[in-house]
């Protein structure tokens, strides 16, 4: 039997009393009604089997709220409320698709200046007779900090429903700008009382006669999954849906080629991102770092979205053979594989953290260098395929030493584990296996020996059973996702695609779907941005950035295999709204009152196009961690990615869409094809690259042959909106 508060006990029996129905409607197999008590209005939906749920999108203390109006509709109803907190106007939805989606809005405005120390939550949960001691349930995922404000769940007594809650939390900025509250865990609760509740305001009071959003929910149902893969298809299913029904920010075009030149010029010259040892250059891991010594890690990170950039654009840098030729010197002939630390400097650790002591390794940081020295070696670099080769059998033996369960830190000449779990309970880094296998893979394309086939199978299987807890590092669950679909390519198992979607749940259960405008996050935009660690307070640009290309990858990967219409929307909506919110991470384009003077590491230098780590909560100064030289690959990764070169022409055709089947000869027109989903919009551009002026550009796609309307945009440029998963033509004259 569950406990309760005395708000849920006393809700509980009004709504059992209630006998006025001021709305009904039926969406399939849920019915909802609409009562009003002496504090709240409800929404009880009667689930199938006999499961109830209640939403409360309007609470007003004490017994005092009247209706002032109603206008109801065929989906919905509309209400205009006083209580003793102020009036208050709610609008309800309930949309009749395949995925029933319930959407309630509701704003208050204060008669008076409003303290609000404590609000209740707008979820109950009760039985048929409405008793929600005695109902039961399971929380697969909730929000964690600031990132999406949701709640995934099933009513498992009765077995009845399961049920995505998603607050938009955009919609409550007004609330804590007024009130110097941020909207971190603001969903959550304890079963059987869920859902958003609003920030105490202790410090400054909602201010009178100041109309403000109070709640803003969509809620999508379906039925109680079966398995763990049924679990994960249903969270990616759900999120979709209520996805189509959100009002979603508008994106800017950032110009990537000359954000890329400023960064690669202050890459290059900054002295604070370089250090030398024993007549080698290596990057500083940040700005100014000089006490820790060179990693081999950040050097790669580095690397290869720079062979990236130069693969696109057919430019040699002096740069890259500077990187390449200190990487020999991270190899630890001794114990014969690479090393985290570069042992001439090792001697510099000062042991002020766990990892950082000579010897230590912890365990992400084996598997990925070795997954980008193969990506080397694939392309031909015989340097790197021999580190990369004499590295396996050290990299197998820690393998099976854990059994495919990585601890967090362990010494890499005892394989003794220096810290297990990531915290009491939560195992180790679990993504782990997941990275292993995508570097077995490697090995496999690399060498054709299926032992490493083998290993990767092995690690894979060791995944099952981890839900929404696969989730350690995000740019290695991302990496994970694409080592699975190639998996399920080359074998055929079902599991594989399975725990591909489950990487890629874990993802999208660890963005932020709102966009934070109050306090600094006026400057800057978060929606659907990535938080680096299951319980990082802020978003990293180093993960951000590996998150993008691992996606992309994911895509290409899923060529000619049938993957979750789900899936490839939220993939294509991720990249679309990076590639515009990336340029943030420059302090460059951040008023200085909000960065960090005195970051844990290193410096910041505002002037410098060298990424922050972090972007806090709004009411938090950024860039508190330091400047990061790792996670200077942004621009690099996105100009070969979305920017696509025309033989011959003075212009580029950008596309912030992931697109794949790009074909551009020299005359002739371009072919190309928009990945993700037709019910949303992404933005194509004509960009110039010469002093000429454009040709007259014609764009048609499939299904329809009128060439595309246009508008001319800043710096010549021509921009057109198009809908995803299309075919596109583009042809041109000169004018």
């Amino acid at each position: 039997m569950n406990g309760i508060s005395p708000w849920a006990a006393a809700a509980a029996s009004e709504l059992t009393e209630a006998e006025h129905t001021l709305f009904e409607h039926s969406a399939g197999a849920y019915h909802f009604k609409i009562y009003q008590t002496s504090d709240s209005i409800w929404i009880a939906a009667e689930l199938p089997n006999g499961g109830n749920i209640a939403f409360r999108p309007v609470f007003s203390t004490g017994a005092s709220l009247k209706i002032s109006r109603i206008k109801i509709n065929d989906a919905g109803i509309d209400l205009w409320l006083n209580g003793i907190a102020g009036a208050f106007e709610t609008h309800v939805s309930i949309d009749n698709g395949d995925t029933p989606v319930l959407r309630y809005t509701t704003s208050l405005t204060p008669e008076k200046d409003l303290y609000i120390p404590f609000w209740p939550r707008d979820i109950l949960v009760t039985t048929k007779n409405g008793k929600p001691e005695n109902s039961e349930g399971q929380i697969n995922a909730s929000q964690w900090g600031t990132r999406s404000g949701f709640i995934y769940m099933s009513v498992t007594r009765p077995k009845s429903a399961s049920i995505l809650y998603l607050q938009n939390l955009t919609a409550l900025n007004d609330y804590c700008q007024q009130t110097e509250t941020s909207l971190g865990d603001s969903v959550g609760g304890n079963w059987p009382e869920l859902g958003f509740a609003l920030p105490a305001a202790n410090k400054k009071p909602l201010q009178a006669g100041k109309k403000v959003i109070v709640n803003d929910a969509f809620v999508a149902f379906d039925k109680v999954p079966e398995t763990e893969p049924d679990m994960i298809r249903g969270y990616l299913n759900l999120l979709a849906s209520i996805y189509l029904k959100m009002p979603l920010p508008e994106t800017n075009y950032q110009p990537w080629p000359e954000i890329l030149e400023s960064g690669l010029k202050d890459l290059i010259d900054s002295p604070g991102c370089w250090t030398q040892v024993a007549g080698h250059q290596y990057f500083n891991a940040y700005v100014s770092d000089y006490n820790t010594p060179p990693e081999i890690m950040v050097q790669l990170a580095v690397l290869l979205p720079l062979l990236d950039y130069v693969e696109w654009s057919k430019r040699e840098l002096e740069i890259m053979k500077v990187i390449k030729e200190g990487l020999p010197a991270f190899f630890d002939e001794k114990l014969s594989t690479i090393t985290r630390w570069l042992p001439a400097a090792e001697d510099k650790l000062e042991g002020e953290e766990e990892q950082k002591q000579p010897g230590v390794m912890d365990s992400w940081y084996l598997h990925h260098p070795l997954l980008n020295l193969s990506r080397l070696a694939l392309k031909g670099d015989k340097v790197c395929e021999k580190l990369f080769l004499d590295s396996l059998p050290y990299a197998i033996k820690v393998a099976h030493q854990f059994n495919y369960q990585w601890p967090v830190f362990y010494k890499m000449d005892t394989l003794e584990v220096i810290k297990a779990e990531t915290a009491e309970g939560m195992g180790g880094e679990k993504d782990v296996a997941g990275i292993y296998a995508h570097v077995m893979l490697q090995a496999w394309e690399l060498t054709k020996e299926k032992r490493y086939l083998n290993e990767a199978e092995k690690a894979a299987a060791t995944l099952q059973g981890m839900g929404f807890q696969i989730f350690y590092q995000a740019n290695n669950t991302a990496f994970s996702s694409g080592a699975l679909i190639r998996l399920y390519k080359v074998t055929g198992k079902e599991m594989y695609l399975n725990l591909s979607y489950m990487c890629l749940a874990g993802i999208f259960r660890n963005t932020q779907l709102w966009d934070c405008n109050y306090g600094y996050g006026k400057n800057y935009p978060t929606f659907f941005a990535l938080f680096p660690l299951n319980d990082a307070p802020y978003t990293a640009a180093y993960e951000e950035q590996e998150v993008f290309c691992a996606l992309h990858d994911y895509l290409k990967h899923a060529e000619g295999v049938d993957i979750l219409p789900s899936v490839k929307l939220l993939i294509a909506e991720y990249i679309r709204y990076l590639v515009d919110r990336a340029v943030y991470y420059y302090p460059t384009m951040l008023p200085l009152d909000m960065l960090e003077e005195k970051p844990k590491t290193g410096e910041v230098d505002p002037k410098l196009w060298i990424a922050l780590e972090d972007l806090q909560d709004g009411w938090l100064k950024s860039g508190t961690v330091g400047q990061e030289v790792y996670g200077a690959g942004n621009a690099f990764g996105i100009l070969p990615r979305h920017y696509l070169q025309v033989p011959g022409e003075d212009f580029m055709v950008y596309v912030d869409y992931p697109t794949s089947g790009f074909n551009a000869k020299k005359g002739q027109n371009i072919h190309f094809n928009l990945l993700g989903d037709a019910r949303l919009t992404c933005r194509m551009m004509i960009v110039k690259t010469g002093k000429t002026k454009l040709p007259e550009v014609i764009v048609t796609t499939s299904g329809n042959q009128e060439p595309l309307p246009s508008k001319n945009v800043k710096r010549g440029n021509i921009e057109y909106i198009l809908q995803g998963n299309q075919q596109v033509v583009i042809s041109w004259r000169k004018s």
